[in-house]
């Protein structure tokens, strides 16, 4: 596949601002945020939401940073170092959502931001309770660029349920309308095909992005991954579209390199970039 540009050695590389919660595991989360930043050459700030207690079974619990922390971690890297792009990922609560979407619009409103709306694990825990899901429609996708719901939390967010190529372009429009600029609904879960159809929506044009379904079960922090490497492209000055398509090919690789951890489901993995 074709990488982002690398800063010469020695020169300021460009910067993406992960804004989401730690995974214990390593295969989620933050984690996989500056695993995908760093294997693509991009340097990660982080603003930690929370702090997970999890391994490759499932999560166990968390802890939420308050959310005047969290916009003071945003606050202070946008004022000394500064960054070009910016994704989030699990801010599981209302007050942490709203802490972020007033951070974004005093520090940063003219950086694409990237919402991943982590509503709950691959395993089915719940990381955000019914009043984030209306802050995250009230509060943050009218400022988001992209946001990158999988099936389930277009259910959620929507309540619409993802079965073929028209109520995926249905979910797509109904996401719009909350107020992002584009909307992905990625279909990885719409399972009967052997290929995996990502729809891009700007209100008035579709986008599909098709790659082969990667045959494992270790996909942890699959969504993560998207996120942050659409987020790295659009760093670069990418269109959206050109990011969806890269940050596509990325994940792809990543599955196919990913590897079994602990008794449950491995992460998605980057590392096949280093040979």
């Amino acid at each position: 596949m074709k990488y982002l540009p690398l800063a010469p050695q020695g020169t300021t590389p460009l910067r993406v601002l992960a804004i989401a919660g730690s995974d214990s595991g390593g295969g989620a989360g933050i984690q996989a945020d500056v695993r995908t930043c760093t294997l693509l050459g991009v340097h990660a700030l982080c603003a930690v939401t929370a702090v997970t207690v999890q391994n490759s079974v499932g999560v166990k619990g968390f802890h939420k940073v308050p959310g005047n922390v969290i916009a003071a971690q945003i606050e202070v890297v946008c004022h000394d170092i500064g960054f070009q792009a910016a994704k989030t990922g699990m801010l599981a609560s209302a007050e942490i959502i709203e802490a972020v979407a007033s951070a974004w619009r005093d520090h940063a409103p003219d950086a694409p931001l990237v919402v991943d709306p982590v509503c709950a694990s691959m395993h089915g825990d719940p990381l955000l309770d019914a009043g984030g899901l209306d802050s995250l429609r009230a509060e943050l996708f009218p400022l988001a660029t992209l946001v990158t719901p999988n099936l389930h939390e277009v259910r959620l967010l929507v309540d619409i349920e993802v079965v073929d190529a028209e109520s995926q372009r249905e979910a797509a429009r109904a996401l719009h309308d909350l107020g992002p600029t584009w909307a992905l609904v990625k279909g990885g879960h719409l399972h009967g095909s052997s290929s995996s159809v990502d729809l891009l929506f700007d209100g008035n044009d579709f986008h599909e992005f098709e790659s082969p379904r990667v045959d494992t079960i270790h996909d942890h922090g699959a969504g993560d991954t998207l996120a942050a490497a659409t987020a790295c492209a659009l760093a670069h000055g990418y269109p959206v579209p050109d990011a969806v398509a890269f940050a596509k090919e990325w994940v792809t690789e990543c599955l196919r390199a990913s590897y079994p951890l602990g008794h449950g489901h491995g992460p998605v993995s980057p590392l096949f970039r280093l040979s």
